[in-house]
């Protein structure tokens, strides 16, 4: 059976492996990336804009580099453990409505590639502030289709074989963009990149990581929590035909 996407790109990154990355946290602040990113979009009302300051440099470097007529969206950047648990529940929900048959395990293993959990030695990328989604968008502010002719979770691996010339051509434009900066990308999830933290390591073959879990005073960002609750009342299951986004 020939695979769904090409496994000869990128590094798998399994949770034993993140979690044998030792942390030596350099204790970089958490900056508002609209200062030193000022053209990026925030591409969801409820983004939290804080990543670590080197990340926000190199998110700035990006879109700098993305093709004229495209821009860089920002879907998540830093996520307060709260968030990133309430992701991991949402999607564990929806994997136990999708594939009723599969035990425990089974569901861990299939939670766990898409959102990682937050009972670990490792902290999550998005919690370190070292990660962050991101999208193509048209100057308009309108997503641009990385994924037809697939349906869109379907297509989430960056490297997936079939996708159409104008698909392929706009994913590689962002993969470019961000890789170019020093960014490593997740090769299970198109959207989503990070640096310094243990994903990045274990991609990079890097022996250590410089970002930990990191906080930020909650007022911040209290009032875009909230919005990110409600944005989950009616949010499709993933798993099912016709769904839409990715966590």
């Amino acid at each position: 059976m020939k695979p769904k996407w090409d496994r000869t790109k990128g590094r798998p990154e399994p949770i034993r492996a993140l979690n044998l990355i030792p942390e030596h946290e350099n204790n970089e602040p958490l900056v508002d990336i609209r200062d030193y990113a000022p053209n990026v979009v925030m591409a969801r009302q409820q983004v939290i804009p804080y990543v670590r300051e080197q990340v926000a440099k190199m998110v700035h470097e990006a879109s700098l580099r993305i093709p004229e007529g495209m821009r860089l969206g920002l879907v998540e950047g830093w996520r307060p453990l709260q968030r990133q648990q309430r992701i991991y529940d949402f999607i564990w929900k929806c994997a136990q409505e999708a594939f009723p048959h599969r035990n425990h395990a089974a569901l861990r293993r299939t939670v766990c590639r898409w959102v990682a959990p937050t009972d670990q030695k490792a902290p999550p990328g998005h919690c370190t502030g070292a990660a962050v989604d991101v999208w193509l968008l048209d100057e308009e502010g309108n997503e641009m289709d990385v994924w037809s002719p697939h349906e869109r979770f379907q297509a989430a691996p960056t490297f997936i074989y079939g996708l159409s010339d104008e698909s392929s051509r706009r994913r590689m434009a962002l993969y470019e963009a961000m890789t170019s900066v020093g960014f490593s990308n997740c090769r299970d999830e198109w959207w989503h990149y990070s640096f310094g933290d243990a994903g990045w390591a274990v991609r990079m073959d890097e022996p250590t990581c410089f970002y930990g879990l990191a906080q930020l005073e909650t007022e911040l960002y209290q009032d875009l929590e909230r919005l990110a609750e409600e944005s989950f009342k009616n949010r499709p299951n993933p798993f099912l035909p016709q769904s839409g986004e990715a966590a």
